[in-house]
């Protein structure tokens, strides 16, 4: 699925600004939607063993990263990179999720 948070197609931009303000819009939803990410990981915790290994999840953890990986791949995106980047990512929430059970 496409989302729309641009004002203007690539093609449409005639100076490096415009072209720069479209990335910047797409980074700002970016980030607006790993916050709104955080709060679905904030809310899994309920439903979790509350054990280091039940919120490591760590089969979960591996099929996000494949799945992330095949959408990297439909993208012309490089696997490695988006993978590398959940991967991080995938960390700093396990994190955030120990900090919320007290481990």
């Amino acid at each position: 699925m496409e989302h729309t948070i641009t004002t203007r197609k690539p093609s449409e931009c005639t100076n490096i600004a415009e072209v720069r303000n479209e990335i910047d819009n797409i980074d700002r939803t970016i980030v607006d939607l790993l916050s709104q990410r955080f709060q679905y990981v904030k809310e899994v915790v309920k439903y979790k063993d509350n054990t280091p290994s039940g919120i490591q999840a760590e089969d979960r953890r591996r099929a996000v990263l494949e799945c992330r990986r095949a959408w990297a791949q439909e993208k012309g995106l490089s696997p490695d990179i988006i993978e590398s980047i959940y991967d991080k990512l995938i960390q700093y929430f396990i994190e955030e999720e120990m900090k919320l059970i007290n481990v």
